[in-house]
């Protein structure tokens, strides 16, 4: 018997499993907005020391949901589509083993190398201990993050996108008025700063993880999954792995061209990276937006490759593509046309309204082309193959870095030119990405 998913209109299947997780992303913008103000009652120093951690944050959460949560996912999915039954039983226990190793591979990473590198970042002084107190509590409880992301991609890879969406809401809602507890104090009390900050996500992580666990034990998958007895498979791994390490690289490239075109930024002064890190805030809240329709690609694409049914994961993939084209195209459009507006929102700083205002016209209007590439990095992962990404991912920081210092340093641009080479990296990597599909479709000789 085939898969449901198969044979449903490509539309309404998509809005089904895209629907609450980009609905969740919303609410995630809304969220990091709220977060930001926050962190901006601090002062313009920990603004700065965000911006010095953010970019590992976003890798973390990025790889736990997207790169390795999407491996599993995939393979999850692609084992339905092909009626692998048994193998999507026991990959629930391969996909928490994995979670709990990433988990400590990051653990380490987080407080032995993220501090030398906040350095050569250009953090310092104050902004530097804001830096290290979120950065240390948030890779202490990592592995809630990592539990929360793997169990949220069984049940999408499963087809079920609401029950995550709808303990996300939930948690999200708790997320906010708690962080700001947590962070500014109440009353008398003034509050634990950056760490409580990170604290408040632990909390809620916490929460949403142990309410997915249980949906999984409860059969929300849509079958029963298997612990007892179960030994590790290097197959069923290689199938996890293949993707979600591929994918992860791809990731890392982006937080790496993130890592170094902040370094560049910080040559500019507090007051620079500052702006900077409120302009690419905006980044890193439109991209939830592509994760939301891209996990319901990865999904959709799985089951359609796992059947051998490639003309339809092609569709699936442009459909999904095209939308975040338009959702994501429309934001970075009005954040280039109405800057000001969106960096007041966070400082009254002339310096720091400045450079966020360049940031955003120099970036914004290519929102759209980065979108379409992160949508299809996620049909792409469902596929079952992610070269094409990755090399995206890698022209992106080519072109973003080295465009970034040549603009410095032999065109004389200033901040601006750094700017210009962000923009031209995303306008690279969604056109990368695009164009081997479009001339040489999945499937094709197979």
């Amino acid at each position: 018997m085939s898969h449901p998913l198969l044979t449903a209109p490509i539309g309404r299947s998509l809005l089904r499993l895209a629907g609450p997780t980009t609905g969740l992303m919303a609410v995630q913008i809304a969220v990091a907005i709220a977060e930001t103000w926050f962190i901006s009652r601090l002062g313009a120093d920990a603004l700065a020391g965000f911006a010095l951690v953010l970019p590992f944050v976003v890798l973390m959460h990025n790889v736990a949901n997207g790169g390795m949560g999407g491996g599993v996912a995939s393979a999850l999915a692609r084992a339905l589509g092909a009626g692998r039954l048994e193998d999507a039983r026991v990959l629930v226990l391969h996909a928490l083993a994995v979670a709990v190793a990433c988990a400590l591979v990051f653990a380490t990473f987080g407080w032995t190398v993220a501090p030398v590198l906040y350095r050569l970042m250009g953090g310092s002084g104050l902004a530097l201990e804001y830096a290290l107190a979120f950065s240390n509590m948030f890779f202490f409880g990592g592995v809630v993050l990592w539990l929360n992301a793997f169990l949220a991609a069984l049940l999408r890879g499963g087809g079920d996108a609401a029950t995550p969406g709808r303990y996300g809401l939930l948690m999200s809602i708790v997320y906010v008025p708690l962080a700001g507890l947590m962070t500014l104090g109440v009353a008398g009390w003034p509050g634990l700063g950056m760490m409580g900050l990170a604290m408040a996500g632990i909390v809620t992580m916490s929460g949403s993880a142990l309410l997915q666990a249980r949906a999984v034990r409860q059969g929300g998958l849509g079958f029963m999954p298997r612990f007892a007895g179960v030994r590790l498979q290097r197959r069923l791994l290689g199938e996890m792995l293949r993707v979600g390490l591929t994918g992860s690289f791809a990731t890392l490239t982006g937080i790496l061209t993130a890592t170094l075109v902040t370094g560049l930024v910080g040559r500019f002064g507090t007051d620079a990276l500052a702006g900077f890190g409120i302009g690419m805030r905006l980044e890193y809240m439109v991209a939830p937006l592509a994760f939301g329709i891209g996990t319901g690609l990865t999904t959709l694409v799985g089951v359609a490759s796992g059947a051998g049914d490639w003309k339809r994961a092609v569709r699936v993939a442009w459909i999904g593509g095209f939308v975040a084209f338009a959702a994501i195209g429309v934001i970075g459009w009005t954040a280039a046309l109405l800057p000001e507006s969106w960096s007041r929102l966070f400082t009254d700083d002339p310096q720091v309204i400045a450079a966020s205002v360049s940031c955003l016209t120099h970036v914004g209007p290519f929102y759209c082309l980065f979108g379409l590439g992160l949508a299809l990095y996620f049909a792409n992962m469902g596929a079952g193959g992610m070269t094409v990404p990755l090399l995206a991912g890698i022209a992106r920081m080519v072109v973003a870095t080295a465009g970034g210092w040549f603009a410095v340093e032999k065109l004389g641009m200033g901040l601006n030119g750094v700017f210009a080479a962000i923009g031209a990296g995303m306008a690279a990597y969604g056109c990368l990405v695009a164009l081997p599909l479009l001339l040489a479709p999945w499937g094709r000789g197979r």
